[in-house]
């Protein structure tokens, strides 16, 4: 017998918690640096998207340089604590669960680990969007980590997402 709604159709939904990242969806261009290497214009591409009727929020994003991952991760939101979180994985099978935090057109992603800690900040700016990353090696002083300048080349508008 085949079924002509999908399984958990109801919840293909928005996600009014999301609502505030709707400033990221679309395809970017990337330019970036990181120390790891020194005068290189890193170039790339990133994308956010709505995911299953807007529920979720998923970013893709590739690095053309062969030291830097390519990587996928979906944002969602717990109605018990209003608290929006990430889960990450690349290429390498690295999986990291961090916490998100939204502000006028920002967001910050960030991971806490005793070993290793990482945070990136996106805010928008004219028409594009700027991220700056920032790393602690156990517990040391933050240091620079992957910063890019994003210029958009389309907007993403296959799925719905939060209400306006």
């Amino acid at each position: 017998m085949s079924q002509s709604v999908s399984t958990g159709a109801e919840a293909l939904i928005p996600n009014p918690a999301l609502k505030p990242l709707e400033f990221l969806v679309g395809e970017w261009r990337t330019d970036g640096t990181h120390p790891m290497v020194p005068g290189e214009t890193l170039h790339g591409r990133t994308s956010f998207a709505w995911h299953e009727g807007g529920a979720f929020l998923i970013m893709r994003s590739q690095v053309d340089w062969p030291k830097f991952p390519d990587g996928v991760a979906i944002i969602g939101s717990d109605g018990a604590s209003g608290k929006l979180t990430m889960i990450y994985f690349d290429e390498r099978q690295v999986s990291r669960l961090l916490d998100v935090t939204v502000g006028d057109r920002s967001v910050t992603w960030r991971h806490d680990d005793p070993e290793f800690t990482q945070s990136l900040t996106i805010s928008a700016e004219g028409e594009g969007l700027v991220s700056k990353g920032r790393m602690s090696r156990k517990g040391g002083e933050w240091e620079d980590d992957l910063s890019q300048v994003f210029t958009r080349e389309a907007r993403s508008d296959t799925s719905p997402g939060p209400p306006v």
